[in-house]
């Protein structure tokens, strides 16, 4: 039996209002959690310009607890240019550059006699949470305060894979393990493969503020 035309004015009007209720749960960020996130400070020690090709853009505030209240477009820190820009908060570009610079730069030379000249980016600025896990507590990423790479370029043109060298070659695997390890205490948080599927392809930086300033790497 057909609905009636007044029965169908109600179901219309009760699918807009889950769409409607669905939009608005999405812009307030409903799926992942702030509680006990401490977002970064705006001010930072060292312009990004000053050590990179990089820029001030807007300032990002999506209302939802995303925002990067200082923030630059980055393309490249030191001698190392980034595949694609990246937006980060101001405070994460001097530990990037430091960390490419004091660390990812003499092991490329003892490793493989030749260094880095530029890194695949997988991910700097995103809304969204944790390992893209839904109910999940936001990503620094969503400070701007994160950058996940997921390959390092060498002078000659060869490209060194997180997901492969890992586990790959033996010049590959004490390279990656050697920066991945030299980035902790540099970051509060450095995840590589052996922290899971998620990320298996890629290392994870990132300047989470916790309140007893300890640091997670694995």
């Amino acid at each position: 039996m057909s609905p009636t035309p007044f029965l169908r004015k109600i179901l219309i009007a009760v699918a807009i209002a889950a769409v409607l209720a669905a939009c608005s749960s999405s812009k307030k960020g409903g799926n992942f959690s702030t509680k006990g996130l401490r977002p970064p400070e705006a001010s930072c020690r060292v312009k990004p310009s000053r050590i990179g090709l990089a820029e001030k853009i807007r300032n990002i505030n999506e209302h939802n607890g995303c925002q990067v209240p200082n923030a630059w477009k980055v393309q490249s820190l030191g001698s190392v240019t980034f595949s694609q820009p990246v937006i980060l908060n101001c405070g994460m570009a001097e530990p990037v550059y430091g960390w490419l610079e004091d660390v990812v730069q003499p092991t490329a030379q003892r490793s493989f006699g030749e260094s880095i000249v530029s890194i695949d980016v997988a991910a700097s600025y995103a809304c969204r949470p944790r390992n893209n896990q839904s109910g999940a507590k936001m990503s620094e990423h969503g400070f701007g305060n994160a950058l996940d790479i997921s390959a390092f370029t060498l002078e000659s043109g060869r490209r060194i894979t997180v997901e492969q060298g890992w586990w790959g070659s033996a010049d590959e695997r004490r390279f990656l393990h050697t920066v991945h390890d030299r980035a902790c205490g540099e970051f509060h948080t450095v995840l590589g493969p052996d922290s899971g599927r998620a990320h298996r392809d890629h290392l994870h930086l990132d300047l989470q503020n916790r309140e007893n300033g300890s640091t997670y790497c694995r």
